[in-house]
């Protein structure tokens, strides 16, 4: 799998942004959103290619909407071409999402229905991107809060994108716990479908309680419960590239790589 992204990570936000321009960050990566650096020039691309200098990169997209019945439009290919070919980033990742519909953006990651006529829309969705950019792309497994009737289970969604496409998955551990917990599923078992085969990373985040269920908040450490699925996740991987996400609640710097580190730990265990 032409992937070679590894080691430990952290999500680059912008009050951390001098630890990694300047390379103190102890980190083998870091990963940005894509969006955020879709531009010409400026401070944001600047900043970019500093801690491009330092660590290698992966770009996280939010908005390719891959579950879109219309698609996303060449400009935004386009534009994020120009990033990949500027800053050769190690992987491209985006999510199993749509965000919007005629030429509207929810700036929202809102759920497809994992149905046979979904699962064809986003396999051409996944094949053109692929296309376009001339490299293979990871898609993240989401949070999910809803059931629609009549669909198949996510993790055979999965499984058959990643064998239609050739796109490997972006595992978000947390989101197995948010997801089976939301929906009464043991996360192990929900765990077991998927193509672990083809998992090129891992991201970890927090989640918050909400009136009916998890929320994937990314605003609080990782739970216990996200770190014993993450164990039992790498001993059937073997090592694969991780990181932690913080979007809320930032904490300095220092916290999350000691937080980062017992990714480490769970790893050097399961080795």
């Amino acid at each position: 799998m032409p992937n070679t992204l590894s080691g430990f990570g952290l999500g680059m936000r912008r009050p951390h942004y001098a630890g990694f321009t300047s390379g103190d960050a102890p980190v083998d990566f870091v990963e940005v959103i894509s969006e955020n650096f879709m531009v010409a020039g400026g401070r944001p691309i600047d900043t970019l290619l500093r801690a491009r200098e330092n660590y290698p990169v992966a770009l996280h997209g939010v908005s390719l909407s891959v579950g879109s019945a219309d698609g996303r439009d060449d400009d935004y290919l386009d534009r994020l071409k120009q990033l990949v070919d500027r800053i050769e980033p190690t992987v491209v990742s985006d999510h199993l999402c749509w965000t919007g519909f005629g030429g509207f953006n929810s700036h929202d990651l809102l759920p497809v229905p994992l149905t046979e006529d979904a699962l064809d829309t986003v396999c051409r969705a996944i094949d053109r991107a692929q296309h376009h950019l001339g490299r293979q792309m990871l898609f993240e497994n989401p949070s999910s809060y809803i059931a629609f009737p009549g669909t198949m289970p996510e993790w055979e969604f999965l499984r058959e994108m990643v064998r239609r496409t050739g796109c490997s998955l972006l595992l978000d551990v947390n989101n197995i716990h948010v997801s089976a917990t939301n929906h009464g599923i043991d996360s192990l078992a929900w765990l077991d479908g998927l193509p672990l085969h083809a998992v090129g990373q891992i991201h970890l985040a927090g989640h918050s309680l909400g009136e009916h269920g998890l929320i994937d908040t990314h605003d609080a450490p990782v739970d216990p419960a996200v770190w014993a699925l993450y164990a039992e996740t790498i001993r059937r991987t073997g090592p694969v590239a991780t990181m932690i996400e913080r979007d809320g609640n930032i904490p300095p710097l220092e916290d999350l790589i000691a937080e980062l580190a017992l990714a480490r730990a769970a790893a050097c265990l399961t080795a």
